[in-house]
């Protein structure tokens, strides 16, 4: 049995996947642009994550751009029947590795056709709109124009079911108004906390939730608490996050990212990693003060 498997499954669309996937964001190059360092490790990880029974893959065609799709595309074409591949679009990346804003309905358009050459598929499984209002965190405005755009290319059949990135509660609500969401990517962490609440909410739904940054991202979470439960269960800290985050909801699923085949090994270990109920405890009391 894979170490991923204790760590139990639930549904994403029409399709059940394991709680513990993989996000290919950090095979691309620094700051998420240009190619890897090392072409033939990141097509090794690819490889070595189905191997372990990872069957969902979080990319998108802006890392890059256009890198993470190919690498998947040159890894593991033609597909496992049962791995499920989720990209984002809703951004484009400036000459200079910028994020942008992309959401007429020609860029976005444009997007999912890009993804679909790129990964060679003829239908993507899930499309996440990523909503750009504030690069650095979910902030108020109509997603109306660009998620109907994106509903369209559902209804002609390059999509198979759509999910929001980066929204707010209230644009999570207008959306499910338009179509159907299957699953939120939004930041969340044993820290970085405010969408408790949300995730609650869209577990009583069935719907999936995706926290990136399980560790706190481009600024590493410091967590006395966190590194003394992972020193006392003989496990890295990522590896106690991301069982912290597996006991909080079930509708959580994670997509832990390295370019390293060692740490994709450390990152998977983590479903099978049991917190005691006093280390779950003082993590909960961490996550209420911040982390301290």
């Amino acid at each position: 049995m894979s170490t991923i498997d204790p760590a139990g499954a639930f549904p994403l669309g029409d399709r059940t996947v394991k709680r513990l996937g993989y996000g290919a964001m950090q095979l691309a190059g620094p700051g998420v642009f240009g190619p890897p360092k090392d072409r033939d490790g990141a097509l090794a990880v690819l490889r070595e994550a189905v191997r372990l029974g990872v069957d969902h893959i979080d990319t998108s065609d802006f890392y890059g751009p256009h890198v993470t799709n190919q690498l998947i595309r040159e890894a593991l074409a033609p597909y496992p029947d049962d791995l499920a591949i989720v990209t984002k679009i809703g951004a484009r990346r400036g000459a200079d590795g910028s994020w942008n804003p992309a959401y007429s309905p020609e860029e976005l358009t444009q997007a999912v056709h890009d993804n679909l050459r790129n990964l060679g598929l003829d239908v993507i499984e899930v499309v996440n709109l990523r909503i750009m209002f504030d690069i650095h965190g979910p902030a108020e405005g109509s997603i109306e124009a660009p998620l109907t755009a994106l509903a369209e290319l559902r209804r002609q059949g390059l999509v198979r079911h759509i999910g929001l990135s980066n929204v707010t509660p209230a644009q999570i609500a207008q959306g499910r108004g338009i179509c159907p969401i299957v699953c939120v990517q939004n930041q969340y962490n044993l820290a970085h906390r405010a969408d408790d609440a949300l995730i609650d909410d869209l577990a009583r739904d069935g719907v999936a939730y995706t926290p990136f940054f399980p560790l706190g991202g481009f600024n590493p979470l410091q967590s006395s608490t966190l590194s003394d439960v992972a020193t006392r269960l003989g496990a890295t800290p990522m590896q106690v996050a991301l069982a912290w985050l597996l006991r909080r909801a079930p509708n959580i699923l994670l997509i832990p990212g390295t370019s390293s085949i060692a740490h994709l090994h450390e990152n998977l270990a983590a479903g099978a990693l049991v917190l005691p109920g006093d280390a779950l405890k003082a993590l909960d009391g961490a996550a209420a003060v911040g982390g301290a």
